[in-house]
C-alpha cells in the first residue's frame, strides 16, 4: 500500500532536504561574494540548524568589512608615504635649487671680484705707467751741473791773453783729472772729438734749440749722432788743448757754431740749476 503525503498540508522540511537548501544557498551567496570561505565550516556540520546558518551569514558579512577597512587603512598609508615621499622629493629638489642658485651667485660674485680687481689692478698699472712718464718727462726737461758737488773757477767773459776773442766765451768748472762730465740736459750729439783749443770736447743740441759744449776733458764717452739724458755721463774731465791745468770748460751756445755763446751760468740758473 502506497503513502501519499496530504495535499494542502506543509510539514517541516526534513534534515537532509535543509543541509541541502542550506548548501545551495551558501553556494549562491559564495557565487554573488556576500560570504566568504569562512561560512562553509558552519553550514557543513551536521545538525545545523537554520537559525545557525543565519548567525554563520553574519559572521561572515562582518569579517568582510573588517578586512574592506584593513584595505582602506592600508590604502590611506600607501597615500600618506607617496605625500611624504611627494613632499621629501619636493623639499630635496627645493634644497638642489637653492644650493645651485647660491652657487651661481658665489660664481658671480667670484667673477665680478675678480673683474673689479683686474680693473683696480689696470687701473693702478696706468697710473704707475703716467707716473713713470710724467718722471721720466720731467727727468728729461731738467737740467743738471755738468759736474756734481763742483764751483766755477773762472767766471763768463772773463779777459786775458789766454783767449784767442780776448774774453773768456764760457766758464771753468773746478775739476780734477778723470771727474765725470755729464750732459746737463736731454739732446743729441752733434760733435764728438777733437776740437783744436779746447781739446777733446763734446756738442749737444738741446730739446729747446740752445747747444752746451764741453771742453779739455781726457777721454769721450758718446759719439755723434747719440741721445742723451740729462746727468748722463759724455765723458771724463782733463788738461787737453789750449789748458793750464785739469778742468772743463763748459759754454751755453743758441747755435753750434763758435761766437753763438751766452752766458752759462744765468743759463744753467734759468733752468733751475744751483751754480
Amino acid at each position: 500500500m502506497a503513502f501519499i503525503r496530504p495535499t494542502g498540508k506543509h510539514r517541516r522540511p526534513s534534515r537532509i532536504t535543509r543541509t541541502t537548501a542550506g548548501a545551495a544557498g551558501v553556494a549562491a551567496l559564495t557565487t554573488t561574494g556576500v560570504i566568504s570561505g569562512l561560512a562553509a565550516p558552519a553550514l557543513a556540520a551536521e545538525g545545523a540548524s537554520a537559525d545557525y546558518a543565519h548567525a554563520g551569514l553574519t559572521q561572515s558579512i562582518s569579517v568582510g568589512d573588517s578586512l574592506a577597512g584593513e584595505i582602506d587603512a592600508q590604502a590611506a598609508a600607501q597615500k600618506q608615504a607617496a605625500d611624504e615621499a611627494a613632499a621629501k622629493e619636493k623639499a630635496e629638489a627645493e634644497a638642489k635649487a637653492k644650493a645651485e642658485e647660491a652657487k651661481r651667485k658665489a660664481a658671480e660674485a667670484k667673477r665680478k671680484a675678480e673683474a673689479a680687481a683686474k680693473a683696480k689692478a689696470k687701473e693702478e698699472r696706468e697710473a704707475k705707467e703716467r707716473a713713470a712718464r710724467e718722471a721720466e718727462r720731467k727727468r728729461l726737461g731738467s737740467y743738471v751741473s755738468p759736474i756734481d758737488g763742483s764751483y766755477v773757477s773762472t767766471g763768463y767773459k772773463t779777459g786775458g791773453a789766454m783767449w784767442s776773442s780776448g774774453s773768456h766765451t764760457g766758464v771753468d768748472f773746478h775739476a780734477a783729472s778723470g771727474t765725470q762730465v755729464q750732459a746737463v740736459a736731454a739732446g743729441t750729439v752733434v760733435e764728438a772729438g777733437w776740437g783744436g783749443a779746447y781739446g777733446n770736447n763734446v756738442v749737444i743740441r738741446h730739446n729747446d734749440g740752445t747747444y752746451t759744449q764741453y771742453g779739455h776733458m781726457s777721454s769721450l764717452g758718446v759719439t755723434v749722432g747719440q741721445t742723451v739724458t740729462p746727468g748722463q755721463q759724455i765723458g771724463l774731465s782733463g788738461s787737453t788743448g789750449n789748458s793750464s791745468g785739469p778742468h772743463l770748460h763748459f759754454e751755453a751756445r743758441t747755435g753750434a757754431d763758435y761766437g753763438s755763446d751766452i752766458d752759462p751760468v744765468a743759463y744753467l740758473r734759468s733752468h733751475g740749476v744751483n751754480v
